[in-house]
């Protein structure tokens, strides 16, 4: 059965965010930002862990249960050098009978063969 990744790639799980899950180095920042949303769809906390530069990473990260993330949709990337770039995006959300967007334009950084979050800012 076709089980579509989080990440609204179009792939599956397996195809697409689960590879990067499991270790495979995000090629680029877009697939590094839709690992990232796939894994907090997922609760995926040892993911988003691994994935956020060190030096910005929280000591804690609380993931709420009750949240169900509904949708990404990618605005805008830019590179703006070899090794740093930005992404600039909207995901929704639901909680209970609250709905919700998050609109935010993250940095990522090239670190050895893969990408990492460094931060973002949100709108």
């Amino acid at each position: 059965m076709f089980h579509p990744c989080e990440c609204g790639s179009g792939k599956t799980y397996a195809g697409c965010c689960g590879r990067l899950h499991l270790g495979a180095p995000a090629r680029d920042e877009q697939a590094l930002m839709r690992a990232r949303y796939c894994a907090f769809c997922r609760g995926d906390e040892a993911y988003l862990r691994r994935s956020w530069a060190a030096e910005t990473r929280p000591a804690d990260l609380s993931l709420d249960p009750a949240q169900t993330w509904t949708g990404l949709t990618i605005l805008s990337h830019e590179t703006e050098g070899p090794d740093t770039a930005r992404v600039r995006f909207t995901a929704t959300w639901r909680r209970g009978a609250r709905k919700g967007r998050l609109t935010e334009t993250s940095r990522f950084r090239r670190e050895g063969p893969g990408w990492v979050y460094v931060d973002g800012d949100l709108d």
